[in-house]
């Protein structure tokens, strides 16, 4: 097990009934920002319990932060934040709320061009230096609710870009799993497969001497196929929206990345294909996941049979015929989930992809990926190739 440090300062308040906790949460005597999207939580009711919780407070509402949220948005907020004296954000909406929240929490006080936060992956670790905020999650997926990562658009260039540091962790996250029950089917499929490449890319690199991150996270993986395709189709059982949201955060708030590799060459892709075709997050790793397992397989073999052994029950005569299985049963739960794991399925006029994504990691350096910095850029255009 390699060294790690742990630091996860959120306060994580779960269950039915919690946003009524904001009035004790959010601090008082300062004017607060609220975020949200398009405006899904009216119709849930999630607004409404939010303003009855702090009836007395000043609050400024700022709307409109996309599903994959862009730059060009969320400067519009900074801006609102520096004119008006803001001392809080409160973020009410899934993933890319809060993700564009923490971008928005950094780029008040930055100095200089703030897209340079996202082009140079500025790591924020002064809490002094970024806006306080606070979390109410409407959508279970990202994580982004206990951790303090973030990915952000630039709508001018069509880059999907990261930003963090533990300077932008939540200071408080209200999860009540009731509120997925007004979620679309398509975003509670995108939810569990998201939370569910998750895990992988911080599982599936190779055998190591972490005993217990792995049993988590093979615990984690149990949990989301046991119950994703129930919760897909009864939102409102409560014992299968609960796991599914505490699984979606246990899935990224680091605890299960401590001590051992990790891989996200399935993310980094995998965004590009947003940011080219717009193409749903979580099925963008639905597309590529399984061809990265298949190019790499001589460097994954021992984990993915592993992976099979354990997750999927799988028996065979060799370490690559379970393997093999493994990555099998993965994209049969993929199409379960409702992907189509095809780039041809989900967009068009594809062919030039794999050339714009490999130009696009060469200019910014990325020759190397993965957990073994063995994902070159002849292996990416391979994978993307596949995906086709």
């Amino acid at each position: 097990m390699t060294n790690f440090d742990l630091y996860n300062p959120v306060n994580y308040v779960f269950g039915k009934g919690q946003i009524a906790k904001l009035s004790e949460l959010v601090p008082n005597n300062v004017k607060i920002l609220l975020t949200y999207g398009g405006g899904s939580i009216f119709k849930n009711g999630v607004y409404d319990q939010v303003k009855a919780a702090l009836p007395t407070a000043e609050i400024i509402e700022f709307s409109g932060i996309e599903p994959n949220p862009r730059f060009e948005t969320l400067m519009k907020a900074v801006q609102i934040i520096r004119e008006q004296n803001i001392g809080f954000i409160l973020a009410v909406g899934g993933g890319s709320v809060i993700d564009g929240t923490k971008f928005i929490s950094a780029a008040v006080n930055y100095k200089g061009d703030e897209a340079d936060i996202l082009r140079k992956r500025i790591l924020f670790k002064d809490v002094n230096e970024v806006v306080p905020f606070g979390t109410v999650l409407t959508l279970p997926a990202t994580g982004s609710e206990m951790n303090s990562g973030a990915v952000i658009s630039i709508e001018a260039t069509q880059e999907k870009l990261t930003l963090g540091g533990a300077a932008l962790f939540p200071k408080f996250s209200i999860v009540d799993p009731t509120v997925i029950q007004s979620l679309p089917k398509r975003q509670l499929q995108n939810g569990v497969v998201d939370a569910f490449t998750h895990v992988m890319e911080q599982y599936l690199t190779y055998t190591h001497d972490a005993l217990l991150q792995d049993r988590i996270a093979e615990s984690i993986l149990q949990t989301l196929i046991e119950i994703g395709p129930g919760v897909v189709e009864n939102p409102t059982d409560y014992k299968l929206a609960s796991n599914f949201v505490w699984s979606a955060t246990m899935a990224l708030n680091g605890l299960i990345q401590k001590g051992v590799p990790s891989d996200w060459a399935t993310h980094m892709i995998g965004h590009e294909l947003t940011a080219l075709y717009e193409i749903d997050h979580a099925r963008t790793l639905a597309i590529i996941g399984p061809n990265l397992y298949r190019v790499m397989f001589d460097s994954k073999k021992e984990k993915l049979a592993q992976y099979g052994q354990r997750v999927w029950n799988l028996t065979g005569a060799s370490t690559e015929e379970i393997a093999e299985k493994a990555i099998e049963k993965t994209v049969e739960f993929l199409h379960t989930m409702g992907m189509k794991t095809k780039l041809s399925e989900n967009a068009e006029d594809i062919q030039k992809t794999a050339d714009i994504v490999v130009q696009r990691f060469e200019e910014r350096g990325w020759l190397a990926m993965g957990e073994r910095q063995n994902i070159t850029l002849d292996k990416v255009r391979e994978i993307v190739e596949m995906s086709y």
